[in-house]
């Protein structure tokens, strides 16, 4: 029978991406077809998303355009090319998006104080580009709010309530959210072969940064000067960085401070890029012994069963497979309380860190070939074992997209072919045909970050 055991393990360096994949017109404009054909299937007549710097996926989606300071509003028909709302400086910096939209001025989504010498009614400008009285308005913020059996309420809106207002004034309006976020068939959740590369290159940046600060931190120095090993480059991030150790670390998301790391205390860090996250959490530690006497059974008691859980998360999704599927797979293993593990074990990911998951007890929704997925299994022991933690993406591709992503981004699916041997070769990890691990540390877990050599491993 196979189980966990921690083990010399010599991470490969696959290196820094060189070729930077881009979303072209073409997508784009196949993009807005899709957007309308499901408009049409839901019964809408029109279609407002709704974005800003935080929640910025449904609209970049659409348009390659991602708000900085300002919100934007883009409006969608079925017969008219879209209309981009932006303010001031908005406004010029969407020149630089792929999309096929036009440029409206409409200065209150500008910054407090800035000028408002052009300002219109927001009611004009909608009618002046093609809104009209009677219509079936969908709104795409960013969320829904949905029961926990997942019944969905259209009639419930997180986006602004001067937006809801004036829309209300052309006709009926419905949260559309699902339109790109459903965890089976939204628009987000089925990638194309060059969304998956950016998200790939995204991948292999995040996932450098984390093992160059685990390779590089030692007791002494700050948190500061721990993430300084990160080396970043200034590529769009999707979350701040969060870097914790000692008392902080259990609380997961905090971002680093100039606390001096010691030797012992439990550490976590996490990065993440537009398309991509990678997260670790362990010990600054050499080996157990360095740990409290009482949890020095650490990697038996709380490593290795979470490892046999990630190891089938990895090895259980595919092409059909059913979220509900998956859900058994992980809990069979630290489904004990001890663990904590109340999130979903694994949810899809996008220009944002999660979309929403088909991952949960009971779900049928079925595993499709598109998807982006995030193995995001996280204890919560609640006790001084901490936690530990693995945290990378993937992709589900049935043959026409790996062909797909071959043929045109050979680069990247090199690193993927490479990756795919080395979990199997080195962790054991026998992955489906169409499983594509997009991280350059996937499944690689070292409890001890001053012992990077020795990781957990199916034997």
């Amino acid at each position: 029978m196979r189980h966990a055991i921690l083990t010399g393990i010599e991470l490969p360096d696959y290196g820094e991406p060189v070729s930077e994949p881009v979303l072209g017109r073409t997508l784009f404009e196949a993009r807005l077809a899709r957007l309308r054909e499901r408009m049409q299937l839901h019964g809408l007549s029109a279609l407002v998303i709704y974005g800003d710097r935080e929640h910025v996926a449904n609209l970049a989606w659409a348009t390659g355009h991602d708000p900085r300071f300002e919100e934007a509003l883009l409006l969608v028909l079925l017969d008219r090319v879209p209309v981009l709302f932006a303010g001031n400086e908005g406004y010029p910096h969407a020149e630089a998006a792929q999309g096929l939209f036009e440029r409206r001025l409409w200065q209150p989504l500008s910054l407090m104080g800035q000028p408002r010498d052009k300002l219109r009614p927001l009611a004009t400008l909608l009618r002046e580009a093609g809104l009209a009285s009677g219509m079936r308005i969908g709104l795409a913020g960013w969320k829904g709010f949905e029961t926990d059996d997942g019944v969905f309420d259209p009639g419930w809106f997180e986006t602004p309530h001067y937006l809801v207002e004036a829309l209300r004034g052309f006709g009926e309006v419905s949260n559309a959210a699902l339109l790109f976020m459903h965890p089976q068939d939204g628009l987000r959740s089925l990638n194309e072969a060059d969304q998956i590369a950016c998200f790939e290159y995204a991948a292999s940046k995040t996932s450098n940064a984390l093992r160059r600060l685990i390779l590089g931190v030692r007791p002494g120095m700050t948190e500061f000067e721990a993430c300084r090993n990160m080396a970043l480059d200034g590529s769009m991030q999707s979350v701040h960085v969060n870097m914790s150790s000692g008392p902080r670390a259990p609380l997961g998301l905090c971002s680093p401070s100039s606390r001096i790391i010691a030797r012992g205390d439990p550490i976590v860090a996490g990065h993440g890029l537009m398309g991509a996250l990678n997260c670790r959490a362990g010990f600054m530690a050499e080996t157990a012994a360095d740990l409290p006497p009482a949890i020095q059974d650490y990697v038996q008691r709380l490593v290795t069963p979470y490892f046999e859980a990630a190891a089938l998360w990895y090895e259980t999704v595919g092409l059909g497979v059913t979220g509900g599927e998956v859900y058994d797979a992980v809990m069979s293993r630290v489904g004990d309380p001890f663990f904590g593990v109340s999130l979903n074990p694994g949810h899809l990911i996008h220009l944002d860190e999660w979309v929403h998951s088909p991952v949960r007890k009971g779900s049928t929704f079925t595993l499709c070939s598109g998807m982006a997925l995030q193995c995001d299994i996280i204890p919560a022991t609640g006790t001084a074992y901490f936690t530990t933690n693995i945290e990378d993406g993937i992709a589900l591709a049935g043959k026409t997209l790996r062909d797909d992503i071959a043929k045109h981004h050979p680069e990247a699916w090199g690193r993927i072919t490479r990756r795919r041997a080395f979990m199997k070769d080195q962790l054991g990890i026998r992955l489906k045909p169409e499983v594509l691990p997009l991280s350059n540390i996937a499944g690689w877990l070292p409890p001890f970050w001053l012992a990077p050599g020795k990781a957990m491993a199916m034997r």
